[in-house]
């Protein structure tokens, strides 16, 4: 029975050291994407994908109004319209939807690339950030924000490692 009293105890006093460990243990939340977007380097990518992509994005509003236009002048006269003026304005239609379908596929195909490109030429710079703030901030653990349910906004370190993205940049 004493045996039993001294493993209890035992047991007890390690689990309350292991809480006071636990409590000790220092801990940050990073939203990583959300860390390398909002960095100075990506804007510089986003003004310049903006500026490359303008032409397409132009035309693809043009396209939208053609479209829209189209559609209030077939509501507008479609009671007194012949069969072929309405198989003609269909195909105005759907060739207008083809092309401006091709240049948001481009547009997407662009900027799924070149998001692409920043995330693998961003992957050392990251990695630097986050180990400067975890060396600066006395870390003991972080963790991704996308396998936290809940945490407290006072743990979260993202805005930390982003300043320090932009850092390092300046120092390049």
């Amino acid at each position: 029975m004493k045996f039993a009293k001294y493993l209890i105890a035992g047991v007890l006093a390690a689990a309350v050291s292991q809480g006071a460990l636990a409590q000790d243990t220092k801990i940050g939340i990073l939203n990583p994407l959300r860390a390398l977007f909002a960095s100075d380097a990506a804007q510089v990518i986003q003004q310049e994908l903006e500026a490359e992509l303008a032409p397409d994005q132009e035309r693809a509003t043009e396209l939208s109004e053609e479209l829209a236009a189209l559609a209030e002048e077939f509501q507008q006269n479609e009671a007194i319209m012949t069969e072929d003026e309405v198989r003609r304005m269909n195909s105005n239609a759907q060739d207008l939807q083809v092309q401006l379908q091709l240049i948001q596929e481009r547009v997407q195909t662009a900027l799924n690339e070149r998001n692409q490109q920043f995330l693998e030429s961003m992957q050392q710079q990251l990695a630097d950030a986050v180990s400067e703030v975890v060396a600066e901030g006395g870390f003991d653990l972080i963790l991704n924000a996308d396998s936290a349910p809940y945490f407290d906004a006072v743990l979260d370190i993202t805005a930390r490692v982003t300043a320090k993205l932009n850092e390092l940049d300046q120092r390049d």
